[in-house]
C-alpha cells in the first residue's frame, strides 16, 4: 500500500500549489454537508415565522451565500485553483435537532471541487447562524465533511469500503 503524502509541499517541504497542467480534464463532482443544531425554541420560532427573521428568508439567503462562497473558494483557501464552476446546488433540510445542509458542485476540469463543496456548505451554515443568533447564541455548527467526490484519480463515497476513519497515530 502506498504511503499517503501531502501534495501541497515541494521537495524542500515548502508550501506550493499543485501543478495540474498535465492532468486530464474530466467531469468532477463533490458533495459536502454541514449540520446545525438549534435549540427547540429556535426551531419552533422558525417554523412559526415560515423560516424568516427580521433579516429576511433564512434558507434562501443561506443558499445564495453557499453558492457565492463555493465560487469564491480560491480567494479564501490559498492553494485552491480558480475554476469556473458549472453547477452548485445547496439544499437545506430538517434533521434531528436542527438542519442539514448539502452542497454539490460540478465542473469539467483538471482539479476537483471538494474544497468548493465544503466551503459552500459551511458558508450556508454560517449564514443560518448569523440570521438566527438574535433568537439564541446556543447554536452549533458541526459535521462539516465531504460526503462524496468523483471524476479524479480516486473516487470517494463516505461509508463505502476504504473511507472509514483510521485512528490517528502520533508515531506515523
Amino acid at each position: 500500500m502506498k504511503t499517503p503524502r501531502l501534495t501541497h509541499l515541494d521537495a524542500r517541504k515548502r508550501p506550493t500549489m499543485v501543478d495540474v497542467g498535465t492532468k486530464e480534464v474530466t467531469h468532477r463532482t463533490a458533495t459536502a454537508e454541514a449540520r446545525i443544531l438549534l435549540p427547540r425554541s429556535v426551531l419552533l420560532a422558525l417554523r412559526r415565522s415560515g423560516h424568516r427573521t427580521k433579516k429576511g428568508p433564512i434558507f434562501d439567503t443561506a443558499i445564495i451565500a453557499g453558492v457565492l462562497a463555493a465560487k469564491r473558494t480560491p480567494e479564501l483557501i490559498p492553494f485552491c485553483h480558480p475554476i469556473a464552476l458549472e453547477n452548485c446546488a445547496v439544499e437545506i433540510e430538517p434533521a434531528p435537532g436542527g438542519l442539514r445542509i448539502r452542497c454539490t458542485v460540478s465542473v469539467h476540469h483538471r482539479t476537483g471541487v471538494e474544497m468548493e463543496a465544503l466551503t459552500g456548505a459551511f458558508a450556508a451554515a454560517l449564514t443560518i447562524y448569523d440570521m438566527c443568533k438574535a433568537l439564541s447564541h446556543d447554536i452549533e455548527i458541526s459535521g462539516v465533511r465531504l460526503l462524496a467526490k468523483s471524476g479524479g484519480r480516486r473516487n470517494f463515497r463516505r461509508g463505502s469500503t476504504g473511507s472509514r476513519r483510521r485512528p490517528y497515530n502520533r508515531g506515523s
